[in-house]
Formats: structure tokens, sequence, C-alpha cells
């Protein structure tokens, strides 16, 4: 039998991995693509002509297009579909932006998620559909207890957060009204080289291969104190993966089961290339030297901190490694390696 995927999100980091992942497995893929002026593929460059791979424009702030995809996945295998699974990894995923841009991320992020349930149901195919949903860690936010499990509390603290606690809930709200599969993957902290450039990690490597390089003096950032649940992103899209294979579905926390700080990740990622950081001074006034040569080469600055900071965020990953059978694979240093190593 015919196994058919269907990914929104497919340009972004988890989308570009797990697309590879499926197409390894010989699904055949179908994913959306956001209209744009400018080309916008390039984490999917290297398999865009693959076969198996069938992009369409679609958007989540369009249940049209949504519907319009279904149907045509419908009629294509009308005889042979008995099963599709449908991740939606596609969502305004950066928490700072979300306070920036709050209505435009409570609509792609929460009733987005709403509107792929719905286009489910109108197109009929509740009853062979497998959805996932990308959850998050920010649903947490300000944390009531440590680590956080399947069952601890939330408390978001940004429009991002808020945003994807509506579709956390709807997701559930519509497996238990309609019988749907659908599950939701709290997934923690990830990264990788195909992390986009604004958020911390990546920043933080880009700047240390422009340094090295001469191409810029110093690396500014904002709470070098905020503690995360660090992953691969790798990992976790296989972890997306055996949730819609299990025979009912359920919620699960993907994580690494450790935290490390901003200033853990700087240090670990300048010490790969021979750079001992010592700091200085205290809050916005805090900078990293050169041990060597006393050279300053990081900063804080105030621009960079949320309206609510979240402090921690840790993971229990046990339910995962227990009910699902999935191990990472990437310690926090190989993860922190590679993606200097890519940016150098």
């Amino acid at each position: 039998m015919v196994k058919i995927a269907f990914v929104t999100g497919v340009t972004g980091q988890d989308g570009s991995y797990l697309i590879e992942l499926l197409l390894e497995k010989q699904y055949i893929v179908w994913g959306t693509l956001r209209r744009s002026s400018t080309i916008n593929t390039t984490r999917i460059n290297h398999i865009f002509d693959n076969k198996n791979l069938i992009l369409r424009y679609g958007d989540l702030s369009d249940t049209s297009s949504l519907v319009n995809i279904f149907h045509e996945i419908k009629n294509t295998y009308e005889n042979t579909l008995s099963c599709l699974e449908i991740y939606n990894l596609a969502a305004q995923s950066h928490v700072k932006v979300s306070f920036d841009m709050p209505e435009y991320t409570g609509n792609v992020d929460g009733l987005g998620t709403l509107r792929i349930l719905e286009a489910i149901r109108i197109s009929g195919l509740q009853n062979k559909a497998r959805f996932y949903q990308a959850s998050t860690s920010e649903l947490y936010g300000k944390v009531v207890e440590t680590p956080q499990t399947e069952t601890t509390p939330f408390y978001p603290r940004s429009p991002y957060g808020v945003a994807k606690l509506y579709a956390y809930w709807i997701v559930k709200n519509y497996r238990e009204a309609y019988g749907m599969y659908a599950c939701n993957g709290i997934l923690f902290n990830h990264g990788g080289p195909r992390r986009g450039p604004r958020f911390v990690t990546r920043k933080i490597t880009i700047a240390l291969g422009k340094i090295l390089r001469g191409e810029q003096k110093d690396l500014v950032v904002g709470n070098l104190n905020a503690q995360r649940d660090w992953g691969h992103a790798k990992d976790y899209v296989y972890g997306m993966w055996l949730m819609l294979q299990k025979d009912e579905p359920d919620d699960y926390i993907l994580s690494m089961n450790e935290v490390h700080s901003v200033r853990d990740f700087i240090e670990k990622a300048f010490e790969y290339k021979g750079i001992e950081i010592k700091w200085s001074g205290e809050g916005v006034n805090e900078v990293g030297k050169n041990k060597e040569t006393g050279e300053i080469l990081i900063r804080v600055d105030a621009k960079y901190f949320r309206p609510t900071e979240v402090d921690l965020l840790w993971g229990d990953n046990t339910k995962a490694i227990e009910k699902l059978g999935w191990k990472p694979t990437y310690t926090f240093e190989k993860l922190v390696h590679e993606m200097v190593d890519h940016d150098f």
C-alpha cells in the first residue's frame, strides 16, 4: 500500500528534515509552499526535483487552499489511500517577533491549526488522517514545576506561546469530539545547521564564524542566563514520525532532559575553536572577553530581551522513550560542534 504524507512548513528547519526522513522511508510527500516574491526553498533545493515530493501553494491563513489540496490527494489516491499522515509544522515560530506581530501569530499558529483540522473533516478524511501538531515547550512559560512533563500545567509568556496553547487544546478537542487521530508533540528547543539565523543558537554560530574570518568584531545577545533544553532537529522529526505510528493517538514531550544556558552555548561554541571566554560586569554591562587577548567578543543589549522572559525550560522525555522507543542520538556538544562547523 502506498504511503502518503502531507507536511506544512516544508521549507523550514523541521520540515526539511522531516521530508528527507519520509522520502527515505518511501513515502510520497505532499507539501505546502507559501507564495513569496523571493526564493524560500533553500533548505529543500537538494530534493526539490524528487519525483515523490509534490508541492502546492497553500497557507494556514487560507482554508480553501488546504481543502483543495486534501481533495486533490483524496482524488489522486481514491482506491489506494488507507492512511494520510499530516504533519503541521508551519508557524510564525519566533517568540520575540510574536510580540511585534501578535495578531498574525495568533491567526497562523492558533487558528491555522483549526483550519487544517476542519479541512480534514470537510474533505471527508477524518477516518483516514493521522494528524501531528507541532506544539512547543513555550506552552510552559513561567514554569510551575521542573522538569516539565506532559501533565505540567501551562503558563505561556508570549503571544507565540498563547497561540500554540490554543492549537494544543483544539487538537485535543477534535481528538475527543470527533475521534480523530490527532497528536501534540511538545518539542523543547531543537536546532542544527538549518536553524534560522534570527534564533539565538544560530546567531551565535554565525557570529563566531564571522569573527574567526575577520568579518565581524563581536556577538551581541540578550539574556545570557536563559536556560533551555536543546536537542537536534533530526532526532526530533524522527520522534514526530514515531508518534503517528502508534495504534492510539497521544501527546508526547521530546527533549534531552538536560538544560544549558545561552552562556553555556556561547562558551561551548567558542571553546570548540580554541577561544576561552572570560566574563566580567553584570546585566546589560556584562561582556565576554577572549581570556588570552582580552578582546571583547560578547556584548549584551537590552533590545534582545523579551517583554516577559522565560527563564528555564527543561523537559522530561520519559514518556517518549518508554512509549515510543524514541532515543536522541545527538548530544548537546555534538549539536554545537555541527553548527559551528557549518557556519565556519
